[in-house]
């Protein structure tokens, strides 16, 4: 099983493709990351989910 973006997506599917690769329910996974952003002043987790964004394949592309 590979890092991928999932196609249960809200924004572009960065979360919920961390949440599929550990088995966690994607939703939880969503709020525990706005809890963490909006506590460490938003920026860094912006910043994190940009490069997740850049950084992680789309699961439509044959992974």
């Amino acid at each position: 099983m590979t890092l991928v973006k999932s196609r249960n997506k809200v924004i572009f599917g960065c979360l919920g493709g961390v949440a599929e690769y550990f088995g966690w329910d994607p939703t939880i996974v969503r709020v525990a990351y706005v809890l963490l952003s909006i506590l460490s002043a938003a920026f860094p987790g912006i910043l994190v989910y940009l490069i997740l964004f850049i950084l992680m394949p789309s699961a439509d592309k044959g992974v």
